[in-house]
Protein backbone atom coordinates (compact mmCIF):
# COMPACT_ATOMS: atom_id res chain seq x y z
CA UNK A 1 0.00 0.00 0.00
CA UNK A 2 0.95 3.64 -0.18
CA UNK A 3 -0.36 7.05 0.78
CA UNK A 4 -2.61 8.36 -1.94
CA UNK A 5 -4.68 11.47 -2.47
CA UNK A 6 -7.98 11.44 -0.61
CA UNK A 7 -9.53 13.88 -3.05
CA UNK A 8 -10.14 13.43 -6.79
CA UNK A 9 -11.68 16.15 -8.91
CA UNK A 10 -15.25 15.01 -9.53
CA UNK A 11 -17.61 15.60 -12.43
CA UNK A 12 -20.92 17.16 -11.35
CA UNK A 13 -23.63 14.54 -11.73
CA UNK A 14 -27.03 15.48 -13.10
CA UNK A 15 -28.92 12.18 -13.20
CA UNK A 16 -27.08 9.39 -11.39
CA UNK A 17 -24.00 8.33 -13.34
CA UNK A 18 -25.52 8.40 -16.79
CA UNK A 19 -25.39 12.09 -17.60
CA UNK A 20 -22.27 14.11 -16.88
CA UNK A 21 -22.32 17.90 -16.78
CA UNK A 22 -19.11 19.53 -18.01
CA UNK A 23 -20.03 22.98 -16.71
CA UNK A 24 -18.36 22.70 -13.32
CA UNK A 25 -15.94 20.32 -11.68
CA UNK A 26 -16.40 19.51 -8.01
CA UNK A 27 -14.00 17.79 -5.68
CA UNK A 28 -14.97 14.45 -4.21
CA UNK A 29 -14.89 16.06 -0.77
CA UNK A 30 -17.56 18.58 -1.85
CA UNK A 31 -19.88 15.97 -3.30
CA UNK A 32 -19.54 13.64 -0.30
CA UNK A 33 -20.23 16.58 2.01
CA UNK A 34 -23.39 17.51 0.08
CA UNK A 35 -24.68 13.94 0.22
CA UNK A 36 -23.89 13.54 3.93
CA UNK A 37 -21.33 10.81 3.23
CA UNK A 38 -18.12 12.62 4.11
CA UNK A 39 -17.98 11.58 7.78
CA UNK A 40 -18.30 7.90 6.94
CA UNK A 41 -15.69 8.07 4.17
CA UNK A 42 -13.15 9.88 6.35
CA UNK A 43 -13.74 7.33 9.11
CA UNK A 44 -13.11 4.31 6.92
CA UNK A 45 -10.50 5.74 4.54
CA UNK A 46 -7.83 7.33 6.70
CA UNK A 47 -4.41 7.35 5.14
CA UNK A 48 -2.56 4.08 5.57
CA UNK A 49 0.40 2.21 4.07
CA UNK A 50 -0.79 -1.33 3.36
CA UNK A 51 -4.51 19.55 -22.19
CA UNK A 52 -2.28 19.98 -24.64
CA UNK A 53 0.61 17.67 -25.20
CA UNK A 54 3.57 20.08 -25.40
CA UNK A 55 6.97 20.00 -23.77
CA UNK A 56 9.78 22.43 -23.06
CA UNK A 57 13.51 21.81 -22.94
CA UNK A 58 15.47 23.23 -20.03
CA UNK A 59 19.25 23.49 -19.86
CA UNK A 60 19.35 20.12 -18.11
CA UNK A 61 16.23 18.18 -19.01
CA UNK A 62 12.80 17.97 -20.60
CA UNK A 63 9.68 19.31 -18.91
CA UNK A 64 6.20 17.78 -19.02
CA UNK A 65 3.31 20.20 -18.33
CA UNK A 66 0.87 19.22 -15.60
CA UNK A 67 -2.77 20.24 -15.22
CA UNK A 68 -3.96 21.29 -11.78
CA UNK A 69 -7.50 20.16 -10.97
CA UNK A 70 -8.72 22.16 -7.95
CA UNK A 71 -5.42 21.64 -6.06
CA UNK A 72 -6.36 17.99 -5.48
CA UNK A 73 -4.67 16.27 -8.41
CA UNK A 74 -1.96 17.11 -10.91
CA UNK A 75 -1.72 15.07 -14.08
CA UNK A 76 0.06 15.03 -17.42
CA UNK A 77 -0.14 13.16 -20.70
CA UNK A 78 1.83 10.11 -21.84
CA UNK A 79 1.49 7.77 -24.81
CA UNK A 80 1.68 3.99 -24.82
CA UNK A 81 2.08 1.62 -27.78
CA UNK A 82 2.73 1.68 -31.52
CA UNK A 83 0.90 3.64 -32.87
CA UNK A 84 0.63 5.68 -29.63
CA UNK A 85 -2.49 5.72 -27.44
CA UNK A 86 -2.72 8.76 -25.14
CA UNK A 87 -3.51 8.72 -21.41
CA UNK A 88 -3.48 11.19 -18.55
CA UNK A 89 -1.58 10.03 -15.48
CA UNK A 90 -0.61 11.28 -12.04
CA UNK A 91 3.18 11.37 -11.72
CA UNK A 92 3.26 9.84 -8.26
CA UNK A 93 6.39 9.85 -6.10
CA UNK A 94 4.57 7.65 -3.59
CA UNK A 95 4.29 4.52 -5.76
CA UNK A 96 6.37 2.65 -8.34
CA UNK A 97 4.01 1.10 -10.89
CA UNK A 98 2.80 2.44 -14.22
CA UNK A 99 -0.77 1.41 -14.96
CA UNK A 100 -3.71 2.46 -17.12
CA UNK A 101 -7.15 0.90 -17.70
CA UNK A 102 -7.44 -2.02 -20.10
CA UNK A 103 -10.01 -2.20 -22.87
CA UNK A 104 -11.20 -5.43 -21.24
CA UNK A 105 -12.02 -3.69 -17.95
CA UNK A 106 -15.76 -3.46 -17.27
CA UNK A 107 -15.57 -1.53 -13.98
CA UNK A 108 -17.41 1.77 -13.98
CA UNK A 109 -14.13 3.60 -13.36
CA UNK A 110 -12.71 2.14 -16.57
CA UNK A 111 -15.82 3.04 -18.57
CA UNK A 112 -15.31 6.73 -17.75
CA UNK A 113 -11.67 6.78 -18.84
CA UNK A 114 -9.51 6.04 -21.83
CA UNK A 115 -8.57 2.36 -22.03
CA UNK A 116 -5.52 0.78 -23.61
CA UNK A 117 -6.14 -1.73 -26.41
CA UNK A 118 -3.10 -4.03 -26.64
CA UNK A 119 -4.35 -5.59 -29.89
CA UNK A 120 -3.80 -2.21 -31.59
CA UNK A 121 -0.14 -1.94 -30.53
CA UNK A 122 2.49 -3.79 -32.54
CA UNK A 123 5.04 -3.41 -29.71
CA UNK A 124 2.96 -4.71 -26.81
CA UNK A 125 4.02 -7.90 -25.05
CA UNK A 126 1.96 -9.61 -22.33
CA UNK A 127 3.71 -11.50 -19.55
CA UNK A 128 0.49 -12.97 -18.19
CA UNK A 129 1.48 -12.10 -14.62
CA UNK A 130 -1.40 -10.89 -12.48
CA UNK A 131 -1.01 -7.78 -10.36
CA UNK A 132 -2.97 -6.14 -7.55
CA UNK A 133 -2.24 -2.66 -6.17
CA UNK A 134 -3.87 -1.21 -3.06
CA UNK A 135 -3.82 2.54 -2.48
CA UNK A 136 -5.10 4.47 0.52
CA UNK A 137 -8.40 5.26 -1.20
CA UNK A 138 -8.67 2.84 -4.11
CA UNK A 139 -7.31 -0.31 -5.71
CA UNK A 140 -6.80 -2.04 -9.03
CA UNK A 141 -6.14 -5.52 -10.31
CA UNK A 142 -4.82 -6.35 -13.73
CA UNK A 143 -2.22 -7.99 -15.89
CA UNK A 144 1.40 -7.09 -16.51
CA UNK A 145 2.97 -6.43 -19.88
CA UNK A 146 5.46 -4.18 -21.63
CA UNK A 147 5.38 -1.64 -24.43
CA UNK A 148 6.94 1.57 -25.73
CA UNK A 149 6.02 4.56 -23.58
CA UNK A 150 6.45 8.21 -24.55
CA UNK A 151 7.02 10.34 -21.44
CA UNK A 152 7.75 14.00 -22.09
CA UNK A 153 10.14 13.76 -25.06
CA UNK A 154 11.63 10.45 -23.99
CA UNK A 155 10.88 7.25 -25.89
CA UNK A 156 11.00 4.59 -23.19
CA UNK A 157 11.15 1.21 -24.94
CA UNK A 158 10.24 -2.14 -23.40
CA UNK A 159 8.67 -0.43 -20.40
CA UNK A 160 6.89 -2.69 -17.95
CA UNK A 161 3.34 -1.63 -17.15
CA UNK A 162 0.07 -2.95 -15.80
CA UNK A 163 -3.31 -2.90 -17.51
CA UNK A 164 -6.17 -2.61 -15.05
CA UNK A 165 -8.91 -5.19 -15.62
CA UNK A 166 -10.77 -4.15 -12.46
CA UNK A 167 -11.02 -0.87 -10.54
CA UNK A 168 -13.56 -1.48 -7.76
CA UNK A 169 -15.08 1.21 -5.59
CA UNK A 170 -15.90 4.84 -6.32
CA UNK A 171 -12.61 6.68 -5.94
CA UNK A 172 -11.21 6.21 -9.44
CA UNK A 173 -14.57 6.70 -11.17
CA UNK A 174 -14.55 10.47 -11.11
CA UNK A 175 -10.82 11.20 -11.14
CA UNK A 176 -9.77 13.27 -14.14
CA UNK A 177 -6.71 11.12 -14.77
CA UNK A 178 -6.74 7.69 -16.42
CA UNK A 179 -3.88 6.01 -14.56
CA UNK A 180 -0.81 6.43 -12.40
CA UNK A 181 2.89 6.61 -13.22
CA UNK A 182 4.92 5.77 -10.12
CA UNK A 183 8.24 7.52 -9.51
CA UNK A 184 9.26 6.00 -6.18
CA UNK A 185 12.08 3.51 -5.68
CA UNK A 186 11.84 -0.03 -7.15
CA UNK A 187 11.58 -1.42 -3.61
CA UNK A 188 7.88 -0.47 -3.58
CA UNK A 189 7.25 -2.73 -6.58
CA UNK A 190 7.84 -6.44 -7.08
CA UNK A 191 11.38 -7.62 -7.85
CA UNK A 192 10.63 -8.07 -11.53
CA UNK A 193 8.95 -4.69 -12.13
CA UNK A 194 11.19 -1.83 -13.31
CA UNK A 195 9.65 1.63 -12.73
CA UNK A 196 9.61 4.19 -15.54
CA UNK A 197 12.39 6.44 -14.25
CA UNK A 198 14.64 3.44 -13.56
CA UNK A 199 14.12 2.36 -17.16
CA UNK A 200 14.99 5.90 -18.32
CA UNK A 201 18.24 5.72 -16.34
CA UNK A 202 19.04 2.22 -17.61
CA UNK A 203 18.54 3.36 -21.21
CA UNK A 204 20.65 6.51 -20.69
CA UNK A 205 17.73 8.74 -21.66
CA UNK A 206 18.37 11.38 -18.99
CA UNK A 207 21.50 13.50 -18.52
CA UNK A 208 21.13 13.50 -14.77
CA UNK A 209 19.52 10.79 -12.68
CA UNK A 210 17.01 13.12 -11.11
CA UNK A 211 13.65 14.74 -11.78
CA UNK A 212 12.01 17.80 -10.29
CA UNK A 213 8.45 18.98 -9.65
CA UNK A 214 6.84 22.42 -9.64
CA UNK A 215 3.19 22.64 -8.59
CA UNK A 216 1.28 25.84 -9.31
CA UNK A 217 -1.98 27.04 -7.78
CA UNK A 218 -3.22 27.89 -11.27
CA UNK A 219 -4.85 25.36 -13.57
CA UNK A 220 -1.84 25.54 -15.89
CA UNK A 221 1.80 26.26 -15.18
CA UNK A 222 2.76 23.15 -13.20
CA UNK A 223 5.54 20.96 -14.51
CA UNK A 224 7.69 17.89 -13.95
CA UNK A 225 11.21 18.00 -15.40
CA UNK A 226 13.02 14.76 -16.18
CA UNK A 227 16.81 14.75 -16.13
CA UNK A 228 17.30 18.17 -14.56
CA UNK A 229 15.92 21.22 -12.80
CA UNK A 230 14.33 24.43 -14.02
CA UNK A 231 15.71 27.50 -12.25
CA UNK A 232 12.74 29.63 -13.34
CA UNK A 233 10.51 27.77 -10.87
CA UNK A 234 12.39 28.51 -7.65
CA UNK A 235 14.38 31.16 -5.86
CA UNK A 236 17.20 30.98 -3.36
CA UNK A 237 19.33 27.95 -2.50
CA UNK A 238 18.46 24.29 -2.87
CA UNK A 239 18.57 22.48 0.47
CA UNK A 240 19.51 18.82 0.13
CA UNK A 241 18.15 16.16 2.48
CA UNK A 242 19.42 12.55 2.43
CA UNK A 243 16.90 9.83 1.72
CA UNK A 244 16.56 7.79 4.92
CA UNK A 245 14.88 4.78 3.30
CA UNK A 246 14.86 3.92 -0.39
CA UNK A 247 11.22 2.96 -0.88
CA UNK A 248 9.15 6.08 -0.75
CA UNK A 249 11.12 9.31 -1.05
CA UNK A 250 11.53 9.16 2.70
CA UNK A 251 13.49 11.69 4.75
CA UNK A 252 14.18 12.42 8.42
CA UNK A 253 12.43 15.44 9.94
CA UNK A 254 13.78 17.19 13.05
CA UNK A 255 10.67 18.82 14.50
CA UNK A 256 7.57 20.93 13.83
CA UNK A 257 7.57 24.42 15.33
CA UNK A 258 4.85 27.03 15.88
CA UNK A 259 5.59 30.42 17.43
CA UNK A 260 9.04 29.28 18.49
CA UNK A 261 7.83 26.15 20.29
CA UNK A 262 8.13 22.53 19.20
CA UNK A 263 4.58 21.17 19.03
CA UNK A 264 5.10 17.89 17.16
CA UNK A 265 7.81 15.50 15.97
CA UNK A 266 9.65 16.41 19.17
CA UNK A 267 12.26 13.65 19.04
CA UNK A 268 12.47 13.58 15.26
CA UNK A 269 10.27 11.64 12.86
CA UNK A 270 10.10 10.25 9.36
CA UNK A 271 8.35 11.90 6.42
CA UNK A 272 7.82 11.20 2.72
CA UNK A 273 7.58 13.75 -0.08
CA UNK A 274 4.58 12.54 -2.09
CA UNK A 275 3.16 14.18 -5.20
CA UNK A 276 0.29 11.67 -5.11
CA UNK A 277 -1.13 12.99 -1.82
CA UNK A 278 -3.04 16.26 -1.92
CA UNK A 279 -2.99 17.09 1.82
CA UNK A 280 -0.55 17.24 4.74
CA UNK A 281 -0.83 13.93 6.58
CA UNK A 282 0.61 12.94 9.94
CA UNK A 283 0.18 10.72 13.01
CA UNK A 284 -3.03 11.44 14.89
CA UNK A 285 -1.42 12.82 18.09
CA UNK A 286 0.72 15.28 16.13
CA UNK A 287 -2.11 16.36 13.84
CA UNK A 288 -4.37 16.99 16.83
CA UNK A 289 -1.72 19.32 18.29
CA UNK A 290 -1.46 21.18 14.99
CA UNK A 291 -5.25 21.52 14.72
CA UNK A 292 -5.39 22.86 18.26
CA UNK A 293 -2.71 25.49 17.74
CA UNK A 294 -4.41 26.84 14.61
CA UNK A 295 -7.80 26.86 16.33
CA UNK A 296 -9.41 24.27 14.05
CA UNK A 297 -12.75 22.80 15.13
CA UNK A 298 -13.78 19.20 14.51
CA UNK A 299 -17.12 19.08 12.69
CA UNK A 300 -19.68 16.27 12.63
CA UNK A 301 -18.56 15.19 9.15
CA UNK A 302 -15.04 14.54 10.46
CA UNK A 303 -13.43 17.64 8.96
CA UNK A 304 -11.57 20.36 10.83
CA UNK A 305 -12.67 23.89 10.01
CA UNK A 306 -11.37 27.36 10.77
CA UNK A 307 -12.99 30.75 10.41
CA UNK A 308 -11.76 32.25 7.15
CA UNK A 309 -11.47 35.70 8.71
CA UNK A 310 -8.94 34.29 11.22
CA UNK A 311 -6.53 33.03 8.55
CA UNK A 312 -4.41 36.22 8.22
CA UNK A 313 -3.59 36.02 11.94
CA UNK A 314 -2.83 32.30 12.06
CA UNK A 315 0.82 31.26 12.59
CA UNK A 316 3.15 29.58 10.14
CA UNK A 317 3.64 25.86 10.71
CA UNK A 318 7.42 25.38 10.45
CA UNK A 319 8.83 22.00 9.40
CA UNK A 320 12.47 21.67 10.45
CA UNK A 321 14.26 19.27 8.10
CA UNK A 322 17.99 18.59 8.20
CA UNK A 323 18.43 21.73 10.30
CA UNK A 324 16.59 23.99 7.83
CA UNK A 325 13.23 25.63 8.54
CA UNK A 326 10.50 25.25 5.90
CA UNK A 327 7.53 27.44 6.89
CA UNK A 328 4.03 26.57 5.71
CA UNK A 329 1.85 29.71 5.78
CA UNK A 330 -1.87 29.61 6.71
CA UNK A 331 -2.80 30.42 3.11
CA UNK A 332 -1.23 27.07 2.19
CA UNK A 333 -2.61 24.84 4.96
CA UNK A 334 -6.24 26.04 4.71
CA UNK A 335 -8.80 26.15 1.92
CA UNK A 336 -12.17 27.83 1.58
CA UNK A 337 -15.20 25.73 0.68
CA UNK A 338 -18.07 28.08 1.57
CA UNK A 339 -18.61 31.69 2.56
CA UNK A 340 -16.71 32.35 5.78
CA UNK A 341 -15.83 28.70 6.41
CA UNK A 342 -12.43 27.18 5.62
CA UNK A 343 -11.01 23.70 6.18
CA UNK A 344 -7.66 22.62 7.51
CA UNK A 345 -5.44 20.78 5.03
CA UNK A 346 -4.00 18.56 7.78
CA UNK A 347 -5.25 14.98 8.04
CA UNK A 348 -4.44 12.05 10.31
CA UNK A 349 -2.91 8.67 9.53
CA UNK A 350 -2.69 5.54 11.65
CA UNK A 351 1.00 5.19 10.83
CA UNK A 352 3.92 6.90 12.54
CA UNK A 353 4.89 8.77 9.39
CA UNK A 354 4.32 12.23 7.95
CA UNK A 355 3.35 12.77 4.32
CA UNK A 356 4.38 16.07 2.78
CA UNK A 357 1.83 16.23 -0.03
CA UNK A 358 0.89 18.78 -2.65
CA UNK A 359 0.13 21.39 0.03
CA UNK A 360 3.85 21.36 0.88
CA UNK A 361 5.20 20.87 -2.65
CA UNK A 362 3.31 23.93 -3.92
CA UNK A 363 5.45 25.96 -1.50
CA UNK A 364 8.73 24.18 -2.19
CA UNK A 365 10.12 23.14 -5.55
CA UNK A 366 11.07 19.50 -5.05
CA UNK A 367 13.98 17.64 -6.63
CA UNK A 368 14.19 13.86 -6.46
CA UNK A 369 17.83 12.81 -6.94
CA UNK A 370 18.39 9.10 -7.56
CA UNK A 371 22.11 9.55 -8.29
CA UNK A 372 22.81 10.78 -4.75
CA UNK A 373 19.68 9.44 -3.01
CA UNK A 374 18.55 12.81 -1.71
CA UNK A 375 15.64 15.25 -1.95
CA UNK A 376 16.21 18.90 -2.79
CA UNK A 377 13.85 21.63 -1.59
CA UNK A 378 13.86 25.27 -2.71
CA UNK A 379 11.32 28.08 -2.32
CA UNK A 380 8.89 28.06 -5.22
CA UNK A 381 8.33 31.28 -7.12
Amino acid sequence: MKFFMVLCALFALSEGLTKISLKRLKTLREVLREKGLLKDVLKHHSYDISTKYTHSFTSQGFSEPLTNSFDTEYFGTISIGTPPQEFTVVFDTGSSYLWVPSVTCQSLACQFHRRFDPSKSSTYHCTGNRISIQYGTGSMTGVEGSDTVLVSSFIDTNQQLALATSEPGIFFIFCNFDGILGLAYPNLATDRFIPVFDNMMNQNLVQQHLFSVYLSRDQNGSSITFGGTDESYFTGPIHWIPVSYQGYWQISMDSIIVNGKVIACKSGCQAIVDTGTSLMVGPSPDICKVQKVIGATLEQDGEYTVNCSDIPSLPDIIFVINGIQFPLPPSAYTEQYSQGVCTSNFQTTNMNLWVLGDVFIREYYSIFDRENNRVGLAKSV
